[in-house]
């Protein structure tokens, strides 16, 4: 027998929200006046990863908003109850049709002018083979000198390029309890 459909978690019924400064807080959240919710508004995590196959970089054309047409490495926003590798890898899927192996850490960035942080995995590709999903336009595998770097997405993918160039990896270790973790 199949295992059981977890049913997603269900959040009140609001009824009017304003922006309010909680009990014990320090800034204003939006607050239902009804039942004193309070909606937490915090920053996204985006899992990525900075692919190769035999010395050649992965890279998808954006085919969405924003920055439609320009590269970037497979990225996107982690998921409920996923691990970053694991988001990592589901993004690499999602944007490239290809399939990575084991991966580590490459680096985190935060940019809270946008409230994100990224969290980079390297890996390598398990095959040369790529199948760009809907949200790209094409997927390519680039040579070095060959990268398009004035037609970058984004400065995190400049980053985490020149990160993965330098060779550097992170001094620490992402420590997972709940997944049998070190």
């Amino acid at each position: 027998m199949a295992g059981k459909i977890k049913e997603p978690s269900k959040k009140p019924a609001l009824g009017p929200v304003v922006p309010r400064i909680p009990e014990g807080d320090d800034r204003q959240r939006m607050t239902c006046t009804d039942c004193g919710f309070i909606h937490y508004d915090n920053p996204k995590v985006v899992a990525g990863a900075v692919c190769d196959w035999q010395g050649k970089v992965l890279l998808c054309r954006r085919a969405i908003e924003p920055r439609i047409g320009f590269w970037t490495i497979p990225a996107g926003y982690l998921e409920l109850g996923e691990t970053i590798a694991e988001g990592a890898k589901r993004e690499v899927f999602e944007e490239a049709g290809a399939i990575i192996g084991d991966s580590e850490l490459l680096g985190i960035f935060e940019i809270p002018r946008i409230s994100q942080i990224y969290v980079v995995h390297r890996a390598g590709l398990v095959s040369p083979e790529l199948n760009p999903g809907p949200e790209s336009l094409e997927a390519a595998l680039f040579d070095w000198p060959e990268i398009p770097w004035t037609e970058l997405a984004f400065p995190s993918v400049q980053w985490s390029l020149d990160i993965y160039r330098s060779g550097q990896t992170p001094a620490f270790e992402v420590f997972q309890p709940e997944r049998g973790g070190k």
